[in-house]
């Protein structure tokens, strides 16, 4: 099993893309503009077909209904209940 793609939530991503390029070492992999927001991924030099970080906003809807569902879950992994979430 692998892992592909992972999210990275930003509130900035040409902030973000400088960050994780300029500073981390990351490279630029792939980027789709998507109406305000784009996919906007980048990848380890060493390893360009690796997991891709991808550099979400986190004021994308998606992104908000993903972190909702993910802060429930853990939520109810303190508490000790067994519940599905939906997402």
């Amino acid at each position: 099993m692998r892992i592909n793609v992972t999210s990275v939530l930003v509130d900035d991503q040409d902030k973000a893309l400088r960050f994780y390029t300029d500073v981390l070492g990351f490279v630029k992999k792939t980027e789709i503009p998507l109406g305000e927001a784009r996919w906007l991924t980048v990848v380890s030099p060493e390893e360009p077909e690796g997991t891709e970080l991808l550099l979400e906003p986190d004021d994308f809807a998606p992104s908000r209904r993903s972190a909702r569902t993910e802060a429930a879950r853990a939520l109810r992994s303190a508490s000790g209940s067994k519940s599905p979430v939906a997402a």
